[in-house]
């Protein structure tokens, strides 16, 4: 049984993870893709051509949608991998 008079255990201190800063650059460059296509209007600012007699103008927008969340998706497992994290708990078997 611990007395009350024992200071409680030091932990040391915890800095930020150690990253790859290849892969953080690559996560970067993923993130920032759809800001410069989407804001470059003038790309996508048309009718021709059309998909199921939507104008460009629309399915092109719509189709970013899905390559957005494609590439946040693999920008945030980039990110993990460069820190050394994993999304399993500690005691699960992988």
């Amino acid at each position: 049984m611990k007395s009350g008079n024992t200071p409680p255990q030091q932990r040391p201190e915890q800095g930020p993870p150690p990253t790859d800063k290849i892969k953080m650059a690559i996560a970067a460059v993923l993130l920032v893709i759809p800001i410069v296509a989407l804001l470059w209007v003038p790309s996508y600012a048309k009718d021709a051509p059309e998909l199921w007699g939507f104008p460009f103008f629309f399915w092109y927008q719509f189709l970013w949608v899905f390559i957005c969340s494609g590439l946040t998706w693999t920008a945030y497992k980039l990110t993990l991998s460069a820190r050394g994290l994993t999304t399993h708990k500690v005691g699960e078997d992988r």
